[in-house]
């Protein structure tokens, strides 16, 4: 009888390589401290883009989230989870630990489904609560650092973990502007529904959107490619690129639109 492969996890919690916690890093010779910096400044860049662009989805104004935040502000603890991020960062690095990720797409569907929706499919408010963040992260402690926990997720499939990544990825992407109007090249314009960018003439949203789609596909080709540690880089450059689409291929009016969230 066929059976599906499952999640491997180790019996203990412990090093992989059977190391002390605390890494050696002195025992490293002084030009491989020097070699390192260029990898960290990009592991860097990767941490702030990632935290900066999930925090500002989630905390988009449309989920109009009220505690700790002035109105229609999206700024409010950004810098204070900046910090918080950089401490743990330094500690989980002293031991070789995971760093912490923003989780984007899982932590868009967590919002998305604390939203309210009236009959039209209008978001009306979202749910402000800890409860579910606290049981998450509480949840995903208890299979780190116990036995029991551990073993339930090895019985568990790898094609239905793959199957749920599946669908918190596809669940995510109604409402993302780069989707609608990937989809919007697909129709006719005379029935596509009114989105906030129609002002835009259709020729100039196709350009921006099919270079929206170029930049995506560099991304993923470099991170599946063997200088994956330069994926940090083609992140940074996104920005140049818009400035520099202002200047001569798209009205910066045009692009305030495009590109607002």
């Amino acid at each position: 009888m066929a059976t599906l492969p499952a999640l491997s996890i180790p019996a203990t919690f412990a090093t992989t390589s059977g190391r002390p916690w605390m890494i050696p890093i002195f025992d490293l010779p002084v030009w491989a401290r020097w070699g390192a910096f260029l990898p960290a400044l990009m592991a860097t860049v990767l941490l702030f883009l990632d935290q900066n662009i999930t925090v500002r989805l989630v905390n988009n104004p449309n989920y109009k989230m009220e505690k700790g935040r002035r109105k229609g502000n999206m700024l409010d603890g950004m810098h204070a989870d900046m910090l918080i991020i950089s401490i743990l960062t330094f500690f989980t690095s002293l031991v070789g630990l995971p760093w912490l990720v923003a989780a984007t797409v899982r932590s868009i569907s967590h919002v998305r489904a604390l939203s309210i929706f009236d009959s039209a499919g209008k978001l009306k408010s979202t749910i402000e609560q800890r409860i579910t963040g606290l049981s998450i992260h509480s949840l995903i402690g208890a299979c780190v650092l116990f036995d029991k926990p551990r073993a339930v997720l090895t019985q568990i499939p790898t094609p239905v973990l793959m199957g749920l990544f599946m669908f918190l990825g596809t669940s995510a992407l109604p409402g993302n502007e780069m989707w609608e109007r990937i989809k919007g090249l697909f129709m006719d314009s005379k029935i596509a529904p009114k989105e906030r960018w129609s002002t835009v003439p259709k020729k100039v949203t196709v350009l921006f959107t099919a270079i929206q789609i170029a930049c995506l596909g560099a991304m993923v080709y470099v991170k599946e490619s063997p200088i994956g540690v330069l994926f940090p880089v083609v992140i940074a450059l996104l920005a140049p690129l818009r400035f520099a689409l202002e200047k001569g291929v798209v009205k910066k009016e045009y692009i305030d639109i495009l590109d607002e969230d």
